[in-house]
């Protein structure tokens, strides 16, 4: 007997376990008719459970600080099971995608409360996500790391927490970044949780990615905590 059922599995229901992730026609800058480029008549939507397979795309291939990782990973669902699906299946409010017309290039997606989020991740995420992947051998560094944070998920400062409970992730593929489409995303999802009451939201940024911190310093982000990597924080 299978764990579940596969049109019912929200991983499952995505394809075979570990088939690839098919790789769609690229879109081009300009239109067929060469009267605007696709992001000029981009919209951001909420995400919807059809748009899981391009979220685990858009992630892998921004999973290298914004640039392609697909040689990085032997499986290439491995981010996506962390950094961008679960917040459309456990908290669907708060996850929306950049879609130019042919599909999503870009999402945006945020827990309103980190803490319970991974609660939640505990009992509807993770205990399928971990069968699935528990017999895979990883070949690469980042096979490793991901799979540890599957079994292991990072936890977070309630210190931390306490003043910037909600986080966020957001990525654009390359023909999409520096178009004003990121700050857009991410002010629909601030608009987002603001509705909710949500008091603040913090996000992680490697030291070393200056463009981005410049990024989210002009949305209004303040450093507020230096671990391993940047955590920068707003209150709302």
């Amino acid at each position: 007997m299978p764990w579940c059922l596969p049109w019912k599995c929200p991983i499952l229901a995505l394809g075979k376990i570990w088939r690839r992730i098919p790789t769609p026609n690229r879109p081009t800058p300009r239109s067929p008719h060469g009267s605007a480029t696709l992001a000029d008549t981009a919209v951001i939507r909420p995400a919807t459970e059809a748009d899981r397979p391009a979220l685990y795309e858009i992630c892998l291939r921004t999973a290298d600080n914004g640039s392609d990782a697909s040689h990085l990973y032997s499986e290439p669902r491995l981010p996506g099971f962390i950094w961008a699906v679960p917040y459309q299946a456990v908290v669907p409010d708060f996850a929306f995608v950049l879609d130019a017309g042919a599909g999503p290039v870009g999402y945006v997606v945020a827990a309103p409360d980190t803490a319970a989020f991974a609660d939640r991740l505990e009992r509807e995420w993770w205990p399928d996500v971990r069968r699935l992947v528990g017999g895979l051998t990883p070949h690469t560094a980042n096979d490793e790391r991901v799979l540890a944070l599957i079994r292991r998920p990072e936890t977070k400062d309630p210190a931390m927490l306490a003043d910037y409970p909600a986080h966020l992730h957001i990525n654009l593929l390359p023909l999409f970044q520096s178009s004003g489409w990121g700050r857009r995303l991410v002010e629909t999802e601030l608009a987002a949780l603001r509705a909710k009451g949500v008091p603040g939201l913090h996000l992680g940024v490697s030291a070393g990615n200056a463009k981005v911190i410049g990024f989210y310093e002009k949305l209004g982000f303040r450093e507020i905590a230096r671990p391993a990597s940047i955590y920068m924080g707003m209150r709302l």
